[in-house]
């Protein structure tokens, strides 16, 4: 995997293709963890994100919790959701249920002004439940990674 960018910010425009991430998924500020869909296939997608000092997920620490990770990792999911709905005509983003959490693990924490890429890949699809899989790093570092059932629900 090669990253064009080590910063993820929010540019005036997104690259061809990939729309605003308030498009792809329902969540809002001040629980809004991803920046931007960076690229999408059927089966795959990865974001990127930098952790806000004065993020909803920031301990006292000011890192972001684990929660956060979690939470980051499955709006990641819901990006790939979205962007997917999107490609077949959706007007709204879909919405995500998550109803199994397996494996997770936390490797470590990031700080504040941290940049996280997430990769995510379906591996299995069946009447609207997605299992996926997910690993979030920052550079070389992997930070996180679960499996995540999710029921995926059209929005329209």
């Amino acid at each position: 995997m090669t990253i064009s960018s080590p910063i993820c910010h929010k540019p005036e425009l997104e690259p061809e293709g990939m729309p605003e991430i308030e498009r792809l998924i329902p969540q809002r500020a001040p629980v809004l963890l991803v920046d931007r869909l960076l690229r999408a296939s059927a089966e795959e997608g990865e974001t990127c994100y930098t952790v806000a000092a004065d993020g909803f997920f920031i301990d006292d620490e000011g890192c972001l919790a684990e929660t956060g990770l979690l939470e980051h990792i499955a709006q990641s999911a819901s990006a790939l959701a979205g962007w997917r709905a999107l490609q077949d005509g959706a007007l709204h983003p879909p919405l995500g249920f998550i109803g199994e959490v397996k494996k997770f693990c936390c490797y470590a924490r990031p700080a504040a002004g941290s940049v996280l890429h997430t990769v995510v890949r379906l591996t299995a699809e069946a009447d609207g439940v997605w299992l996926m899989e997910g690993e979030t790093r920052s550079g070389q570092v992997v930070l996180a990674s679960t499996r995540l059932k999710v029921a995926v629900r059209s929005n329209d």
